[in-house]
């Protein structure tokens, strides 16, 4: 069935195709990414806190750089930048912030743009498999039998149907990969806050 597909589909099926492994790729590369950026930032939390409430401030930023994810990077800052206060210390995880969300969102874009642009080429194709159909209409000086017409209906409806098959699935992986980093984005803003006031408690207690 797949050979008739891809010799009865034109040159746009081809297109389709390498659109649809492009599409494959950057999902498997992004849900690979997501999976060792988000942790369990309640257990990684507490471990901090519990070492910080020690006073050790090196044993702290060892357990950040030992653990993947923009949470962690996030937490680091925070404690390197301890000094500066509440305010100073919300600044710079700001500034953390704004550097380690545009590295979740690379590529989502390629994805979004594959399906977008999927039933386009479809249509494409399909348009090409018409005009090859008027084609044979227009040279053939006896009357066309339908085998003279399936090249162009083939190619017409197969690429349609690439088309939508390639564009619904990855609005699909789309969606879910922006969930994805909705979730990991959500996951810093509660980390944020939450080392904000981890230190805020620790600072108050060495200055009582």
């Amino acid at each position: 069935m797949l050979p008739t597909f891809l010799s009865q589909g034109g040159p746009m099926i081809w297109v389709i195709l390498l659109a649809s492994a492009v599409g494959v790729v950057v999902f498997v590369e992004r849900v690979l990414h997501y999976h060792r950026a988000h942790i369990n930032s309640v257990e990684f939390l507490n471990g901090v806190r519990n070492v910080l409430k020690r006073d050790n401030v090196v044993e702290a930023i060892s357990i950040c750089d030992a653990t993947p994810g923009p949470v962690a990077r996030l937490v680091k800052v925070a404690i390197l930048n301890r000094d500066k206060g509440r305010d100073g210390v919300r600044e710079s995880l700001e500034e953390a912030g704004l550097v380690e969300v545009p590295p979740l969102e690379d590529k989502l874009n390629l994805l979004a743009t594959i399906a977008q642009i999927a039933p386009l080429m479809g249509l494409l194709g399909t348009v090409l498999g018409f005009i090859k159909i008027f084609t044979v209409l227009q040279t053939k000086t006896t009357i066309p039998t339908m085998q003279d017409l399936s090249g162009g209906v083939w190619q017409a409806l197969i690429c349609t149907a690439a088309g939508l098959a390639v564009a619904i699935p990855a609005y699909a992986a789309y969606n879910y990969l922006v969930s994805r980093v909705n979730a990991i984005v959500l996951d810093m803003e509660k980390a944020a806050t939450e080392i904000t006031n981890i230190l805020a408690d620790t600072l108050g207690r060495k200055g009582s």
